[in-house]
């Protein structure tokens, strides 16, 4: 099986490879650069050289003379002093009067048929074999006193001396090659170390997976979430979001842009989520959070992105249609109410079936028929009551529900016989006003029995007689502190403290809120006040439409 080499090694070693060819080809350049320069160089010194030579005192005559040993003595001080490879003199006929480095080829014909030009009266500078090798070679006229060409001057640099020196500096070169070798070794070991740090030190392979399976839960999940950064765009968006907030465009043409180019949301929704105030000190998370987004009413929570410890740099919001929390709710809240029901019935009936077989067993035969007739009035009349003042059934069975429950734990539910209810605000649901109502009578009984003193009715009153629906539960029981009452409607906030003095708890807390949260919503307010002579009343005001027909009936 072949093996594969770790990302950090293969980004290693591509790092290496192409830093070395990038200072191969880098090399190369600069000594082609230079190796013209020096040449370039050594040619115009071979020139000037020549040219100088050339126009020595005395020189020409001796040339036209053949004058050997008195044309070495001349040259060859000069020859001392200078770093050419070679000087040469040589006559009309192209033959050697003097050579600085073979004085044996003296009378032999000049070597690389470059003279012509010279003989002409030109100055030159060839590349060409002579008798002692290749070289960069100068050559200049001679001229007597009638500026006539007799002789040949040449200077040359053998290419094997400019190799040495191309050889030198290519070592000089070399040396600081290998030290930026050095320091790419080093710097691509940190960076490729580094970038393999940032990726969580996972392979791209697994990294490719993680994304991919990140993208297939996010898909997969029912619950809309869509993610923002620090700039509030959008950086993630899945399928349910789109699909519940109504949204056509797909994810690739959402990412990127401001959340408030592609979501309508509220003027509050980034300051009462605590986005707009984040700070690292504070817990941002919220839970829970009853909002419009796309004019479409859904609940909220939010988790903040922190890459480093203590330092936000977006927010994960993820959300579910608020009608599916209520249809869920009402039907545990339903479910709930029957097992309520049938408990309390079934305990009822024990009771009265009890009394009844005992009286019979004593022979009271008409005792027993007039409790027959006191126990079926009793609840024939509640139930005559409600049936008559409020016309929606599920709300009936709510306060049936509820006078039965609390007569079991031992308190009165009265109803104020001014009740009546004969259409529900189209601000508020059905499902709604239920809980807002079963939650303020349970809250009311609670208080009652922890009383000290005996348990005393409760008190409803329910009116849509004038332009807003009124509910009002009375209790008498040990009211509710003065510095609670503003927080009371806060979520995880209660009255009932499990312990010491805590005021909130994981179990309490959320009866309240949803009412609040209802009430709110439908555009109502609720007030606290004091009972007499003690106890707590709670009044909810929900307005109707101007148009009162709007309001929904249950008739």
């Amino acid at each position: 099986m072949k093996r594969r080499l770790p990302f950090q090694v293969k980004l290693f070693l591509s790092l290496v490879l192409f830093s070395c060819l990038l200072l191969a080809l880098l090399g190369a350049i600069l000594f082609h650069i230079i190796d013209r320069q020096l040449h370039h160089d050594l040619g115009q010194r071979a020139r000037v050289q020549a040219s100088e030579i050339a126009l020595m005192p005395g020189l020409a005559q001796k040339v036209a003379d053949r004058d050997v040993a008195g044309i070495a003595r001349l040259i060859q001080p000069l020859r001392d002093q200078s770093d050419a490879s070679y000087i040469v003199i040589g006559d009309v006929r192209e033959r050697h009067l003097y050579h600085s480095e073979s004085p044996e080829r003296i009378d032999l014909p000049m070597i690389g048929g470059d003279n012509a030009e010279v003989l002409a009266g030109k100055t030159i500078i060839s590349v060409r074999q002579g008798g002692i090798g290749v070289s960069l070679r100068s050559k200049a006229p001679i001229f007597n006193a009638s500026h006539q060409v007799i002789g040949i001057v040449s200077v040359g640099y053998l290419t094997s001396y400019i190799d040495n020196i191309n050889g030198r500096r290519l070592a000089q070169a070399g040396l600081y090659g290998m030290l930026l070798l050095i320091l790419l070794f080093i710097f691509s070991w940190i960076f490729s170390r580094n970038v393999k740090k940032q990726m969580f030190w996972l392979e791209p392979k697994d990294i490719a997976l993680l994304v991919r399976q990140q993208k297939a839960l996010l898909e997969a999940m029912y619950e809309g979430v869509f993610a923002i950064n620090g700039q509030k765009q959008l950086i993630l968006i899945n399928r349910a979001a789109r699909e519940l907030l109504d949204i056509r465009q797909p994810e690739n043409e959402l990412l990127g842009k401001p959340l408030s180019d592609v979501l309508e949301t509220p003027p509050t929704f980034f300051t009462e989520s605590g986005v707009q105030n984040a700070s690292p000190a504070n817990n941002n998370s919220r839970h829970d959070q009853i909002t419009v987004l796309n004019q479409r009413q859904v609940i909220v929570n939010r988790v903040p992105i922190e890459l480093e410890p203590g330092k936000e740099s977006g927010w994960v919001f993820s959300f579910r249609d608020k009608n599916d929390i209520n249809t869920l709710s009402s039907q545990l809240s339903q479910v709930k109410r029957y097992a309520d029901s049938l408990r309390i019935m079934r305990h009822e009936q024990l009771n009265w079936t009890a009394t009844l077989a005992g009286l019979l067993q004593m022979q009271r035969y008409d005792d027993a028929m007039r409790y027959i007739q006191a126990q079926s009035e009793g609840a024939q009349a509640v139930l005559d009551f409600v049936s008559a003042r409020f016309t929606s059934p599920a709300l009936c069975g709510l306060l049936l529900g509820k006078f039965v429950s609390a007569r079991e734990k031992g308190v009165e539910l009265a109803f104020d016989p001014a009740c009546q209810l004969l259409r529900i605000p189209s601000a508020i649901s059905e499902t709604e006003l239920m809980s807002v109502i079963g939650n303020l009578l349970d809250n009311a009984v609670d208080a009652t029995l922890k009383a000290e003193t005996a348990p005393a009715p409760v008190e409803l009153y329910i009116s849509d007689r004038n332009h807003e629906l009124l509910i009002e539960v009375a209790d008498r029981g040990g009211g509710v502190d003065d510095a609670l009452k503003p927080h009371l409607f806060e979520q995880g906030v209660t009255s009932k403290p499990q312990s010491g003095d805590d005021m909130t708890g994981a179990e309490h807390g959320i009866g309240l809120y949803l009412v609040a949260s209802y009430v709110r919503q439908a555009g109502g307010s609720i007030e606290i006040s004091d009972n007499t002579p003690q106890g707590t009343i709670f009044s909810v005001f929900i307005p109707y439409p101007a148009d009162a027909l709007t309001g929904k009936k249950n008739e």
